[in-house]
């Protein structure tokens, strides 16, 4: 009596555990966790997000005169130093999408390098002269020197937000 006792109590945990597992995996069988989010700009949802390497394939897409509305998640590579109004977003292979916010009605925090965010908006591309590289370069706090290697425009990813989360 007592075996079949203990059979029962050990069936019971298992069948337990098992149902909680599945409880913490998503769809696709990824652990699922709460994530908290800081909000700039429009209030947006953290879901439909595309990851980085797919962005980067969406951009290859695209040609001049084209945009795409998308959400993606990605890193924070750098932010402007003097008043949070850009920021370059990681696509990996060495590539960064440079992010404005719509209107200029929003900021990032300055200390935001190497924070996750999900960015809601546009994605299209352009050439950014050299006058433009240049500022950018002394909003990130450049060298006089390092700017004055700037000499030639450049062809950018470009990404003009209306909404990001960054993960606390």
């Amino acid at each position: 009596m007592i075996k079949n006792t203990v059979l029962v109590v050990l069936a019971l945990f298992f069948l337990a555990s098992c149902k909680n597992e599945k409880a913490k995996k998503d769809v696709k069988g990824v652990e699922k966790q709460e994530v908290s989010y800081l909000s700039f700009g429009n209030e947006i949802e953290a879901d439909n997000v595309i990851a980085k390497e797919e962005m980067a394939l969406k951009y290859k897409a695209l040609k001049a005169g084209d945009t795409l509305n998308i959400k993606f998640a990605s890193n924070i590579n750098s932010v402007c130093k003097s008043k949070g109004c850009w920021m370059n977003l990681d696509l990996g292979d060495e590539q960064e999408s440079f992010v404005k916010f719509k209107d200029y009605g929003f900021f990032m925090p300055l200390n935001s390098d190497g924070r996750e965010v999900i960015v809601n908006g546009k994605a299209f591309v352009t050439t950014t002269s050299i006058e433009e590289l240049r500022h950018f370069a002394e909003d990130a706090g450049k060298t006089e020197e390092e700017i004055a290697k700037i000499t030639e425009p450049k062809y950018t990813l470009s990404f003009e937000a209306d909404g990001v989360l960054m993960v606390k």
